[in-house]
């Protein structure tokens, strides 16, 4: 069955049976995310520290903003594997804008603006030339990767004097809470509004469910490709200026593997790899299922080693349910 941008809108029936098996996923993710609240306190008693808790909120912020982008991306029935390079790009670039004396206002700027050049790069590969996501976006990780290693020597930079003056967005704190945590939350309210409340946001499901019934139902549908991966290079640079405020320097090598955190996050979420279903409020919760169960291995000494393997083995679960359900659902 074609599925067009009238089906998607908030009174049709595919929208009301969207939002009812996403308000369903999202009910079993919260308990899954209750039990292991239950068995981080059980395993270990400073879990509930509040410097741990206010640890696991910046990792959830850090991990999450990127994985917004991801999820307008993945609705599309796209992926995005460069936004751990862009993440590397942007954080020495931004450090060596520092330490040469250029304001913080044009630094925010300029580097948001490299996320937005390397999002507009990955959608003309993919509307214009044609080519899949995957192929374009994996070619724009390596060159991304080699583009921050050449310019930054392959060494890290220091932000020089302006370290104090920008550290504030990444390890600063407003009412008590990481800054990080504020922005996050702003993004996902952003996010959440326009994909379910804006025209934007219908015709970005419209897409991902079936893009040729969206293209003859009178969506500009290479606007909506372009658009989804300018959003996730543009909070992709935003990462990076918070890694950057954050460790007080820029490194080449910063948000590798940031790539498979964010689709695991993402797939974790509820959000289909087959377009068309799932929303940020999963991938929020997906980013708060990851953080915890990293920092759980972390407070019982499991090593980052034994660590990657937990977590490979959740996405090859998470994609593999996901596929099962899709398999259902012909």
């Amino acid at each position: 069955m074609e599925i067009t941008a009238r089906d998607v809108a908030p009174g049709s029936v595919a929208g009301i049976s969207r939002r009812m098996r996403s308000w369903a996923q999202g009910i079993g993710l919260l308990w899954v995310l209750l039990i292991l609240c239950g068995v981080a306190i059980y395993l270990s008693p400073s879990f509930l520290q509040t410097g741990n808790l206010l640890n696991v909120g910046r990792q959830v912020a850090l991990f999450g903003i990127v994985s917004v982008g991801m999820t307008f991306v993945i609705l599309t029935r796209g992926i995005d594997l460069s936004v751990g390079s862009i993440v590397g790009v942007t954080s020495v670039s931004a450090a060596m804008m520092l330490a040469a004396g250029v304001s913080i206002p044009i630094v925010v700027l300029a580097a948001l603006a490299i996320g937005v050049l390397f999002g507009i790069f990955n959608g003309v590969g993919v509307v214009v030339l044609g080519m899949p996501p995957f192929i374009m976006t994996l070619g724009t990780l390596v060159m991304g990767r080699g583009i921050a290693m050449t310019i930054a020597d392959g060494q890290p930079k220091s932000l020089g004097s302006a370290a104090d003056g920008f550290h504030f967005l990444g390890g600063g704190f407003l009412l008590g809470i990481p800054v990080p945590i504020w922005i996050f939350v702003a993004i996902v309210a952003v996010a959440y509004f326009v994909l379910r409340h804006t025209a934007f946001g219908r015709q970005v499901y419209a897409v991902g469910s079936n893009a040729e019934a969206a293209r003859l139902a009178g969506i500009n549908v290479p606007r909506v490709l372009m658009s989804v991966y300018v959003i996730s290079g543009l909070l992709s640079s935003l990462t990076a200026l918070i890694f950057v405020s954050r460790l007080t320097v820029g490194e080449p090598t910063a948000g590798t593997n940031l790539e498979l955190e964010a689709i695991s996050i993402v797939v974790i979420g509820g959000t289909s790899l087959f377009g068309g279903e799932g929303g940020v409020v999963g991938t929020v919760i997906g980013a708060a299922i990851i953080a915890l169960m990293a920092n759980i291995l972390n407070l019982l000494g499991i090593s980052p080693f034994t660590q990657q393997i937990v977590k490979g083995a959740i996405i090859l679960a998470a994609v593999g349910f996901e596929v099962m359900r899709h398999r259902k659902g012909r």
